[in-house]
Formats: structure tokens, sequence, C-alpha cells
């Protein structure tokens, strides 16, 4: 299974410009504000501070390039829908993703973070939409899996897979990057899409 030994922050961008060159896969993470991405980032990547955790949400107002093993970079795209950042602002991360999806030739999928708690928002909706347009959706990881019961995490799977009109072959994995479940499962997803 794919092991993560090695990762560096090499990038942080709000234009193409600035993105690192693209001549290797790249794998991006997105998710609502608040929704526990830099804790799964850090959780995957064996850093405790790879990725910055922060307790006010609509942290990550870039798009943040790490490289892994040297081999191939995961992408941290700013979180979405937190009300007290400004209009424009969310606007302008709009633009900014649309840049991303639309000139990365490296990039492979977009793991689309859902709170497992919760049914998945109207944006969490429309960016799993966006995904699809773009053909990188397939994979959605629901977060703070421990904060649930077994049973209510099974109900609340079937909630988030009908929610954003999941087909049979999309993946909803849940992990708690607390109690470090369900990392596994998802980095042989990763895998898979490295070596597909």
């Amino acid at each position: 299974m794919l092991k993560i030994n090695k990762s560096d922050i090499v990038a942080v961008a709000v234009k193409p410009a600035q993105y690192p060159p693209d001549d290797m896969p790249e794998i991006a993470f997105a998710g609502r504000s608040n929704v526990g991405k830099s804790s799964l980032l850090n959780l995957l990547t064996g850093r405790r501070k790879l990725a910055r955790v922060s307790g006010s949400p609509g942290k990550t107002r870039t798009i943040n390039f790490y490289l892994v093993n040297d081999d191939f970079r995961i992408v941290d795209l700013p979180g979405y829908g937190y009300a007290k950042v400004s209009k424009s602002t969310t606007a302008g991360w709009g633009d900014m993703m649309e840049l991303y999806f639309d000139n990365r030739q490296g990039l492979r999928k977009v793991i689309q973070l859902v709170d497992a708690r919760h049914e998945p928002t109207k944006l969490d909706v429309q960016m799993y939409d966006y995904l699809r347009h773009y053909g990188l959706d397939g994979i959605v990881v629901a977060t703070k899996a421990d904060k649930i019961s077994k049973r209510e995490l099974q109900k609340n799977i079937s909630v988030i897979r009908k929610t954003l009109g999941l087909s049979g072959d999309d993946k909803v994995i849940p992990i708690s990057a607390l109690k470090r479940t369900g990392q596994e499962e998802l980095m042989e997803e990763i895998e898979k899409i490295l070596e597909g």
C-alpha cells in the first residue's frame, strides 16, 4: 500500500503563474470550511503541522501544493461556504478553482470532503456537480466519522449518496482524523488513481 514518507509545501498560489510546473500527477482535496481538510491532510502525510489546522473557518484562501514522495502532489483547495468571508472573496475562490480545473493536465481527481454528521449542504451539492462536469468526481470522504454511532454513520452515508446523486461506482469513505480510521482505504484509492 502507498506510504507517504515525505511531504513538503512547494507552492501557495492564487493564480496559474504561481503554480508549480505541470509535470506530475495531482490529487486535489475540496471541502466546506471547517470540514476537517487540514486534519485529513496531516493524517495522510503523517505530519502534524503540514497543513495549518485552524479554529477559524475560511482559513485556506489559496491553492496549496504539497509535493509527496517526490512523486505526486496533493493540492489543498480553498474551503468554501463560510458566511463571514465576503461574497467577492468567495467568488474569487470559484474563479481560482475553475482556472485550476481548466488548466491542469496533471490533475487526476478531486476528493470532496463532507461532514459525516450532516446532510451535504447546497454548496456541497454544487461542488460535486462541478466536479462531475470536469470528470473529477467519484470519491467523497465523510469526515468526523467518530462523532456519531456506527448505525448513524451508515444512515448518513446513504443520505450523502442520495443528496450528492452518487452512482454505484462512486465511493464514500468515512474517516476520523482523531481516531485515525479510514485512511488506509483512502490511501488505496489514491494509489489506484496514481497507477491509472
